[in-house]
């Protein structure tokens, strides 16, 4: 072959386009096309909440094996939320210092008084609420053999005092058996976790009066600067749903436990101040606090009073949840709480499943404060945060 033909065929080879390769177009076509479909973009999406949950669950996890201290953490938080505003003022007339040691100090004579009157309420009338126990007992037991007479079927006294004496006997077996003195013994340890967790929650109070502007500038001083704006709004949102949700929730529980309190004094039920004071404390859990509380003041009402004083009891705690919920909720708690009963419902029950008694108490404060945020960082609050900024003309 001439060189020259040669020179010219290997010119056209390499001037000639690439050879295109329709079998890896058509798999990455095809790949591509199942992940942009519907199915793709709903796995995908089930994989990042697979994902958010996953992280949620690790730190519900870790939380509760260090829960002595996350515990008193998330309260103290949400108190120095409700006292801020409070110290704020303060600040203008004295120092931060002496404006942390006042209102701190303050919430300890307030929170105490309430524990003392209670303990010293219950320990009063103590003796004569067992003792028309023991009457309304007695009272029970005749009612119950009255209605064992007509009956159906035959059932004789002495079968009924066996059963009652078998009922006694076990629980009095139970309480001298091995099971009890270990719940006993895990009782007092919970007592000194109890304790423990109290004092930590009054040094990390003490420290958010006094010092809560300068660990919230320290936090954001590491948010890159982009993000700044949300932070800070965020941090704004979460504080005026703590603070609005203990000062809403503190207004309402004195509505009704001073409601209930009057009704019980006026009608001559003992612990009528103990009663009123469970009442304020309950409350604190929406939805059921006031509620069981009420239950309670209406068992003893009828203990102590007899059934016409118990369903007189029980009307007005009726009245007042009507009048909670349908005038004192919306007017009190319709910014801070906007969230729907399911939404709180819901938890409520996983917050008692995780933490008990307290997390009850703190699972609506929290979801709250966490559904402020995430309006926050989606653009449904504070949209000039999300405006795209104007793109400047050459």
């Amino acid at each position: 072959m001439p060189m020259g033909l040669f020179r010219r065929r290997r010119l056209e080879a390499t001037s000639r386009p690439p050879v295109s390769r329709p079998a890896a177009r058509t798999h990455s076509d095809r790949v591509a096309r199942m992940w942009g479909d519907f199915l793709g973009s709903a796995a995908t999406r089930s994989a990042q909440v697979l994902l958010v949950l996953a992280i949620i669950a690790v730190i519900v996890w870790g939380s509760r094996i260090v829960s002595l201290a996350v515990l008193p953490l998330l309260i103290a938080l949400i108190l120095a939320c409700a006292l801020w505003p409070l110290v704020a003022r303060l600040r203008r007339v004295m120092s931060p210092l002496l404006a942390a040691w006042t209102v701190f100090l303050g919430s300890i004579v307030v929170l105490g008084g309430l524990g003392w009157g209670l303990v010293v309420s219950v320990m009063s009338e103590w003796p004569r609420l067992v003792d028309q126990a023991v009457q309304g007992f007695t009272q029970l037991q005749s009612t119950v053999q009255d209605i064992s007479r007509n009956l159906p079927f035959d059932v004789s006294q002495d079968q009924f005092n066996t059963a009652l004496n078998d009922s006694v006997n076990t629980v009095a077996d139970w309480l001298t058996s091995s099971q009890f003195g270990a719940g006993a013994l895990s009782g007092i340890t919970a007592a000194g976790s109890f304790l423990t967790g109290t004092v930590l929650l009054l040094v990390i109070l003490f420290f958010f009066l006094k010092d809560g502007d300068k660990i919230w500038g320290f936090f954001l001083s590491w948010m890159p600067d982009a993000h700044l704006p949300k932070w800070r709004a965020s941090g704004d949102e979460a504080l005026d749903t703590f603070g609005g949700y203990i000062r809403g929730t503190a207004i309402i529980a004195a509505v009704d436990a001073v409601g209930i309190g009057l009704a019980l004094l006026l009608l001559g039920v003992p612990l009528a101040l103990p009663l009123a004071v469970i009442v304020f404390l309950a409350s604190f859990i929406p939805m059921v606090g006031a509620t069981v509380a009420g239950v309670l003041a209406t068992l003893v009402a009828l203990v102590a009073n007899g059934w016409v004083v118990a369903l007189i009891v029980l009307g007005v705690v009726i009245l007042v949840n009507q009048l909670e919920g349908n005038f004192l909720q919306p007017i009190v708690m319709a910014h801070t709480l906007s969230l729907h009963p399911l939404v709180i419902l819901l938890a409520l029950t996983m917050g008692t499943v995780v933490s008990g008694l307290i997390g009850a108490i703190l699972a609506v404060p929290l979801t709250a404060a966490s559904w402020a945020i995430i309006k926050v960082w989606s653009g449904r609050s504070h949209p000039e945060l999300h405006s795209p900024e104007p793109v400047s003309e050459r």
